[in-house]
C-alpha cells in the first residue's frame, strides 16, 4: 500500500486502516452469484431470479445489467425461461409451484441453509416440534419455516420469547431447535441457554447452524474493535450478517461502528478525528466495494492499510449439475 501523504497544516493526519480478514463473500454467496452468471452464459438472457440473489445492490445491479430479472413471486416469471431461487432458500411451496408450471429452475440456496432445512424436516419427521431462532420476516427464516406444515415450527427472536413458548411443565423431549445461519453468535448462545434451561431435553443441531463465515467475520470484528477508534462495515441494511457485524463491533467496545453500502454514501471528513479505523465487509459484499472505500479515504488523506487475518477460509460449494454438464439441461 502507498505511504501516507504528508500531513498538511490544519488537515487530518495519516489514517491507519485495519482491514479484517476474513471479510466479504462467503462460499454460499459466491456459489449463488456463479449460478446466475453461468445460467446467463448457458441459456442467454433473460434469466429470472426470485428475490435478490444476495442482499447487495451492487451485485444485483451488476447482474441486472447482464440480463438477470429480479422478481418477488413466480407469478412474474413467464413460461419458457430459467428461474433461480436466491441463496437464502425458499419454502417448499416455491419449487412445487415451479414444477407444477413446468418451469426450469436452479436452486441457489446456500448448502448451509439447506442443512438447516434438512435438520428441521428430520426433527419434524421424528415427531418433534421445531423452534427456529431467527429474525421474523428475513427471507431465510421464511424459507426455513416454509419447510414444515403450519403449526409445526415456532419462531424465537429473543431470550424473552423463550418464556412465552407453550409447555410450561414440559422438559422438551418433544422439541428441537434450529437457527438462522447469519445470527449474532453471542445472542444466539444466550437464547440457546434459555431454551435448554427451560427445556433440558430439547434436541440440538448435530453441528452449529450459524455458518462458518458469520462466525469468522464476527470473531475478526471483535479483535479489531479492541484496536480501532471507529469501524465501518460494508454491506446492505437488509443483510442480516452485515447488521450483526455492526452490533458485534459496538458490543466489543467500538462505539463508532456504522454500516455503509459503498464509498459514494460515505463522508470521509466525518472521520478526520480518527487515527485508526477498522473496515470489514458482510458476506454478501464484494471486495471491490472495500477497495472503493479505502480509495475514498486515500483521496482525502494519507492512508496505511494493515490486514488483520484471524482465520483462513477455503470452503467452496459445487454448482448444480445442470450448469456443469456438457450439454444444457
Amino acid at each position: 500500500m502507498a505511504d501516507p501523504k504528508t500531513e498538511t497544516a490544519g488537515g487530518p493526519g495519516p489514517l491507519d486502516i485495519l482491514l479484517a480478514a476474513p471479510r466479504g463473500f462467503c462460499a454460499g454467496v459466491d456459489r449463488a452469484i456463479q449460478i446466475v452468471d453461468r445460467a446467463l452464459e448457458r441459456y442467454g438472457r433473460p434469466v429470472y431470479v426470485r428475490h435478490e440473489i444476495v442482499h447487495n445492490r451492487y451485485v444485483v445491479e451488476s447482474l441486472q445489467a447482464r440480463g438477470a430479472v429480479f422478481v418477488d413471486t413466480l407469478e412474474e416469471v413467464p413460461d419458457g425461461v430459467p428461474v433461480v431461487f436466491s441463496a437464502h432458500g425458499v419454502p417448499k411451496s416455491v419449487p412445487a409451484e415451479a414444477e407444477a408450471r413446468g418451469l426450469f429452475y436452479l436452486d441457489a440456496t446456500c448448502p448451509l441453509v439447506s442443512k438447516v432445512h434438512v435438520d428441521a424436516d428430520r426433527h419434524h419427521g421424528a415427531g418433534r416440534h421445531v423452534i427456529l431462532i431467527g429474525h421474523r420476516g428475513h427471507p431465510e427464516v421464511i424459507g426455513t419455516m416454509g419447510q414444515l406444515p403450519d403449526g409445526s415450527i415456532s419462531l424465537v427472536e429473543t431470550v424473552e420469547d423463550v418464556a412465552t413458548l407453550p409447555g410450561k411443565d414440559d422438559r422438551g423431549a418433544g422439541l428441537a431447535y434450529v437457527t438462522q445461519t447469519t445470527l449474532s453468535v453471542d445472542d444466539t448462545a444466550a437464547i440457546v441457554e434459555a431454551l435448554k434451561a427451560r427445556f433440558p431435553e430439547i434436541a440440538s443441531p448435530h453441528k452449529e447452524d450459524i455458518c462458518y463465515a458469520t462466525t469468522n467475520r464476527q470473531e475478526a470484528v471483535k479483535i479489531l474493535a479492541e484496536r480501532v477508534e471507529a469501524m465501518l462495515v460494508i454491506g446492505a441494511p437488509n443483510s442480516s450478517n452485515s447488521m450483526r457485524l455492526v452490533e458485534v463491533a459496538e458490543r466489543a467496545g467500538c462505539a463508532r461502528a456504522q454500516l455503509v453500502q459503498r464509498a459514494a454514501d460515505l463522508d470521509c471528513t466525518a472521520f478526520d478525528d480518527v487515527r485508526t479505523l477498522g473496515i470489514t465487509a458482510g458476506a454478501s459484499a464484494p471486495e471491490i466495494l472495500v477497495e472503493e472505500v479505502i480509495e475514498a479515504f486515500r483521496a482525502h488523506r494519507g492512508v496505511r492499510v494493515e490486514e488483520v487475518r484471524v482465520r483462513e477460509e477455503n470452503v467452496s460449494f459445487k454448482l448444480p449439475r445442470a450448469l456443469t454438464a456438457s450439454e444444457p439441461a
